[in-house]
């Protein structure tokens, strides 16, 4: 990828006032979050807490992309 499409790229994503939301934590991380909240610290925990962010009505209005 050369410097201008890489440019024309990063544009593109923060266009409009939108930003990225960044998934990509490690399961440790996650799993301490949960500790604090006493969410059981579980595949399907996590599993479940990502899905309930991406599906998260009008996400895509604030959203221009996703890092998991």
């Amino acid at each position: 990828m050369n410097v201008k499409e890489l440019i024309n790229t990063a544009r593109t994503l923060f266009a409009s006032d939108k930003g990225l939301l960044a998934m990509d934590e490690s399961d440790p991380t996650c799993n301490k979050r949960f500790a604090k909240l006493g969410i059981p610290q579980t595949v399907d925990s996590r599993r479940a807490y990502r899905e309930l962010i991406v599906t998260t009505p009008g996400l895509g209005e604030s959203s221009s992309g996703v890092i998991l």
